[in-house]
């Protein structure tokens, strides 16, 4: 766990929105956190394009990768892919509640099968060096989450897991839709608490609903890190301040124009590459989250990004039209 220990703040895996524009984005944001790709099935890994679904920047390190799957041989196959392509980190996904998961048997509904997801966790270990974790929920459906957690937790730490990030809520599979699930069960950070306090040799790392730093940090008291969803996507700004707050960096935090200033290269690399405008500029839109002009930066981007000719000039008129509107606001 020492080793591991360092990672205080991570950005949870998002499907359809971590993906490798927005983790670069993110590390200009925090040198620090550990930002964490999409999920990636295994089978598709093993059967699929690997540089399409693999590939990243070194410069988003640290990154780790998310599997989903549920046979020890194919998530071990990803895994060591993983390692290959460079990512400090590979995570087996338990927590997912969508149907596509659970029509593949795996995600949330491998709170069921404990020893399964042990079985894949062993598999992992011998394949690759780097460090292997679980995310997953405190239950599903009718579950105790007393019991299926502690379950899950022990034969994990058998199979020799590195960490567990547990999203505090339970998952129900029957009834709510995926949407749902990450709102309507209650969370119940206390029971993420009495797991760590049970095994204080895990790291144990809490997921679901923190808002703040201000909460993360209030969570720190108790568990090893704190993985932040939603807010991080929605309010990047809220990383620019992880590494002086969690880390010592006496660096002031970034402000958003030299964040996007930073980003241009990089979006223009993409350009030459062939990568719309729009791949890069959605993960940006919250940028200026609750400043003046916030809501124009953000049409802006969204639908003069959309046009294929679109270059950094959008970017450059976002960020112009955001001053004049602040410098009209300070002047009122």
């Amino acid at each position: 766990m020492k080793d591991y220990q360092r990672h205080k703040l991570s950005v949870a895996p998002m499907l359809d929105w971590t993906d490798r524009h927005c983790r670069y984005f993110h590390r200009l944001l925090s040198r620090h956190a550990l930002l964490y790709s999409e999920m990636v099935v295994a089978e598709a890994v093993i059967h699929g394009d690997r540089s399409r679904l693999l590939g990243f920047d070194p410069a988003e390190q640290p990154v780790a990768l998310q599997i989903g799957g549920s046979d020890p041989a194919k998530v071990a196959i990803a895994a060591r892919a993983g390692e290959e392509f460079g990512y400090g980190e590979v995570n087996l996904n338990v927590g997912c509640p969508s149907d596509r998961v659970q029509s593949g048997t795996f995600g949330a509904c491998l709170m069921r099968e404990p020893q399964r997801v042990a079985d894949c966790v062993a598999a992992m270990k011998d394949a690759v060096a780097i460090p292997v974790t679980v995310k997953c929920r405190i239950g599903v459906d009718d579950q105790d989450p007393e019991e299926a957690l502690d379950t899950l937790a022990d034969a994990v730490v058998a199979a020799g897991v590195d960490a567990l990030w547990v999203h505090a809520r339970k998952a129900w599979l029957q009834g709510l839709s995926p949407k749902e699930n990450r709102d309507i069960p209650p969370l119940d950070y206390d029971r993420v608490y009495r797991l760590k306090a049970r095994l204080p040799n895990l790291y144990v790392g809490i997921n679901g609903g923190i808002k703040s730093l201000d909460e993360a940090e209030a969570h720190l008291a108790h568990v090893d890190g704190v993985m932040i969803g939603r807010t991080a996507y929605q309010e990047p700004e809220i990383l620019a301040s992880v590494d002086r707050r969690f880390h010592g960096d006496d660096r002031p935090d970034a402000e958003p124009r030299a964040i996007i200033e930073a980003m241009l290269p990089y979006i223009e690399a993409q350009l030459a590459a062939g990568t719309p405008v729009s791949y890069m500029a959605r993960h940006m839109l919250g940028l200026y989250h609750g400043r003046p002009g916030a809501r124009r930066f953000r049409q802006i981007l969204t639908v003069e990004g959309a046009s294929r000719s679109a270059g950094v000039e959008v970017f450059h008129r976002a960020m112009d039209t955001v001053e004049e509107i602040a410098a009209t606001v300070a002047a009122a």
